[in-house]
């Protein structure tokens, strides 16, 4: 029994690969290309892709719009990237230390305003630094003096919930 791999042909495989042809399908764009100079006729009278992607399949050939307009976007347009909306830049926020709701919290005051109740604050304009994007938190000021009584009963350390 020979166990030793057997070797190639050489010449054989030499003829192979210079006979060797990609299948159609994996050429890219192989059924656009014969129809180029109609694509760039129809675009250069302001055809849409849709609407070039409709006149060839009702000509028989088998392609789809996002075919069409990606084969505009690589062959005609030189491959030009796409355009990308750049993000908005937001002015961060000032970071304030947040307690977690299992943490006791600390007893604060709440020092009365001179606004009068019903008044509502002003919302952040456009033009403000800091933007909250968080949580939107009670305005204990904007409480009617029961309300807030009972809020700050409520924050103390012997009234939070036990473990």
């Amino acid at each position: 029994m020979n166990t030793s791999p057997s070797t190639p042909d050489l010449e054989l495989l030499r003829k192979a690969v210079r006979e060797f042809q990609a299948a159609p399908s994996r050429i890219p764009f192989h059924t656009l290309k014969p129809y180029h100079e109609f694509i760039v006729m129809l675009r250069a009278k302001m055809a849409s892709y849709r609407s070039v992607a409709e006149l060839l399949e009702k000509q028989g050939v088998k392609t789809s719009l996002a075919r069409v307009a990606e084969y505009g976007r690589i062959v005609l347009d030189g491959g030009k990237g796409r355009k990308r909306r750049k993000r908005a830049r937001t002015a961060q926020a000032v970071n304030t230390p947040a307690t977690p709701q299992s943490a006791p919290a600390v007893a604060t005051t709440v020092l009365p305003t001179a606004a009068p109740a019903n008044s509502v604050p002003p919302s952040p304009s456009e033009n403000s630094q800091c933007k909250s994007r968080g949580p939107r938190i009670a305005n204990v000021s904007m409480m009617s003096p029961e309300e807030a009584k009972e809020f700050n009963a409520s924050l103390k350390p012997e009234n939070a919930p036990k473990p």
